[in-house]
């Protein structure tokens, strides 16, 4: 024993030894890993939205949040401008278009023509499932025919899908309702390719600033197009408004969902007339889309429509009239490439009315649309498609004035789509809609389409369902020294 001790090699040796038994008895001993949950963000209730309705001058705005939200709230319209004055001292505040503080009740207002943008800031009780829209209705001139649009959320990158300036007039409004400046920077992608303008993609709008972009200066000489409007820094409210001319039509085009490899476009009415598809592939490759039909009675490829061919960076149309027009539906779209899309929906009569729906999300938290409406001749609908699995909604309608009747449940089978003509309540023709779907339902898209025949030729205007600002998902957090450490 002591020959090995002097020996520095055996004193290494026992070293080891002893040091791997402790190691075993620990690895033996050790406890039992606790597991670990995997994070996943937090549905928490809004508490605070402004939305910005673009250009509300000689229209009718409405503004709606559904009822079940508790304690104070209020929701305040008032127009949209600089914080400060000329002559760098804060504004004077300007009076308020209204104040709402009641959940579950219509608000609507008629506003005088001229001024800009309004926003409609809620807080509270008011903020969850805040919906708000302005519609005008011409009977003549350029103008002539519904135009509708949902009043949208500030937000840093939107996306717009239909005519070119070559084929309309393309207006672009632009809003910064936010307290910091807005570093917006646009794209156009034409039937050509992507579209560089001579007098630049970007500008800067402070805060409190709006504008509004004639899209020809822009790019001139696109017959189609797709624009992206998004900002480096800040955030914006965007909205495109299309004018054909006298007798032609009208309307805005929605925004679209951002691009995906599978797109629905939804809210497709069941009335007559030529029914125009877009689809852009801002990507760099090129893409053959796959287009399906949900109809009434099932999903189809629609004969000799089956695929439509999309150039890398550029917009291409599909003429579908003789596939769906007169049928209420959904198209589902599918590329191997980042797709966006929307559809042009054009009216009967000598004096046409356009409108348009886009590619919109499953409605998972439900919906809700400001403005339904059957006064006179004119008709609501909501259009709702389950394209994969069965699904069922409640349908509420809430009236401006008067007691809401009965919830309405609507079962739709898998890869069907039903159009449900919406009934006033008693006390009003003007409504608003809220559809919720039920626990277990499937995926649901949807669309409202409002539409008033004239002896000149139907006038209609047509929104896609959005998803309804009611809960927020809040990410996960974890303890880091990140956090704290420079």
């Amino acid at each position: 024993m002591r020959k090995i001790v002097e020996n520095r090699f055996g004193l290494l040796a026992l070293v080891l030894v002893a040091i791997g038994a402790l190691y075993g008895v620990a690895f033996a001993t050790r406890p039992a890993p606790v597991a670990r949950a995997a994070a996943t963000p937090l549905k928490a209730p809004v508490e605070s939205v402004t939305t910005v309705c673009p250009s509300p001058s000689g229209t009718r705005v409405s503004v709606i949040t559904p009822s079940g939200a508790q304690g104070p709230g209020a929701a305040t319209l008032g127009a949209v401008a600089p914080p400060t004055g000329k002559n760098g001292k804060p504004a004077k505040p300007q009076a308020p278009l209204g104040v709402i503080q009641r959940p579950g009740r219509l608000w609507q207002r008629e506003v005088p023509a001229g001024g800009g943008p309004l926003a409609v800031a809620a807080t509270g009780s008011m903020a969850a499932g805040l919906e708000a829209s302005q519609t005008a209705r011409e009977k003549s001139g350029t103008q002539r025919g519904l135009a509708g649009v949902r009043c949208v959320e500030p937000g840093n990158d939107a996306w717009f899908v239909g005519p070119g300036p070559a084929a309309a007039e393309m207006t672009l409004y632009l809003t910064n309702a936010d307290a910091a400046p807005a570093d917006v920077t646009f794209m156009v992608y034409s039937g050509e390719g992507p579209v560089l303008s001579e007098r630049g993609n970007g500008m800067i709008l402070q805060p409190g600033e709006s504008r509004v972009v004639n899209l020809r200066d822009l790019a001139p000489s696109p017959l189609v197009m797709a624009l992206e409007v998004s900002t480096g820094s800040g955030r914006v409210a965007a909205a495109v408004k299309a004018v054909y001319g006298k007798g032609l039509g009208v309307d805005w085009i929605p925004a679209a969902a951002p691009p995906a490899t599978r797109v629905v476009v939804p809210g497709i009415p069941g009335i007559a007339g030529p029914r125009e598809l877009y689809v852009t592939a801002p990507g760099e490759q090129d893409t053959v889309v796959q287009v399906k039909a949900v109809l009434k009675d099932g999903s189809y490829a629609l004969k000799n429509k089956e695929t439509v061919e999309v150039p890398a960076g550029s917009t291409a149309t599909f003429d579908l009239t003789t596939g769906v027009s007169g049928q209420a539906a959904a198209l589902v779209l599918t590329a191997d490439v980042p797709i966006v899309a929307g559809l042009k929906i054009t009216g009967t009569g000598s004096s046409q009315d356009v409108a348009f729906t886009a590619g919109a999300p499953s409605i998972d938290l439900g919906s809700v649309v400001a403005d339904g409406r059957s006064a006179k001749k004119q008709v609501s609908r909501l259009v709702l498609s389950a394209p994969f699995t069965a699904a069922t909604v409640r349908v509420q309608l809430l009236p401006a004035d008067g007691t809401p009747p009965a919830p309405v449940e609507v079962k739709l089978p898998a890869a069907r789509t039903r159009e449900l003509t919406l009934t006033p309540p008693p006390g009003g023709a003007s409504f608003s809609v809220v559809v919720q779907p039920q626990p277990g339902s499937g995926p649901v898209y949807g669309g409202r389409v409002v539409d008033e025949p004239t002896p000149d030729g139907e006038m209609l205007t047509a929104q896609p369902l959005a998803v309804a600002r009611i809960w927020a998902l809040v990410p996960p957090t974890a303890d880091s020294p990140g956090a704290v450490l420079p």
